[in-house]
């Protein structure tokens, strides 16, 4: 919809009314929009195919903001809507997938961080595989996983269909691969804190939910 630069709108944050959270909030000619995902100066390219995903495939009004340090993309919305929030509003198993979500995050900025873009890239295409071979829902075109990486789950207008046996997949499967790329498993100690970003509540159902789980002595 509109590809703007940080001098052509205000940003601020209001409190989330059902949520102990701030939630970023641009403006732009009357029209309000909400954080979707952050990108770094260098995925201009991926932010620029979100935006477009967004916009053109599914008909949503975006910005795509163009900064100095990052690339944004924003959804319009309108503020009465955040009281009926999906990111408020989540049973477990939605919670479960904002969490695995987050870990895959988490493995994704640690392999690219420590081990290079390279390394990055051919953990995005193991996860794709993951997907197809274990026919996750809607999750299995490598573009899906660019998205899954770059987009905070607990910010996204709807989650991946999957039920709580794709999660228990997941967290193996990502634990499998993050100790091939590391070469060992302590990469999971640092992971864990990326689920700082939930609240508190849903991170204790989430972690409580973990230590019981097929996956519990993987991810301790």
């Amino acid at each position: 919809m509109f590809i703007l630069k940080r001098q052509d709108v205000e940003i601020s944050s209001i409190q989330h009314p059902k949520r102990d959270q701030q939630v970023p909030i641009l403006d732009y000619q009357g029209q309000t929009f909400r954080l979707i995902s952050v990108f770094k100066a260098s995925q201009e390219e991926e932010a620029r195919a979100l935006w477009r995903e967004l916009t053109d495939n599914r008909g949503k009004a975006c910005v795509l903001l163009e900064e100095p340090e990052r690339f944004t993309v924003w959804g319009k919305i309108r503020l009465e809507q955040l009281g009926n929030d999906t990111g408020g509003s989540h049973g477990k198993t939605g919670i479960l997938i904002q969490a695995s979500i987050l870990l895959l995050q988490g493995v994704y900025i640690d392999i690219e961080e420590f081990l290079g873009a390279r390394q990055a890239a051919l953990f995005e295409k193991d996860v794709a595989e993951v997907f197809q071979q274990k026919q996750f829902p809607s999750a299995s075109p490598s573009d899906t996983v660019k998205s899954l990486v770059s987009t905070n789950p607990l910010l996204a207008a709807k989650l991946p269909p999957w039920q709580e046996n794709h999660v228990v997949i997941l967290l193996q499967e990502l634990h499998r691969l993050g100790k091939a790329h590391f070469g060992n498993a302590n990469f999971t100690k640092q992971v864990i804190y990326k689920l700082e970003d939930m609240p508190q509540a849903e991170r204790s159902l989430f972690i409580t939910w973990l230590n019981q789980s097929a996956v519990a002595k993987l991810w301790q």
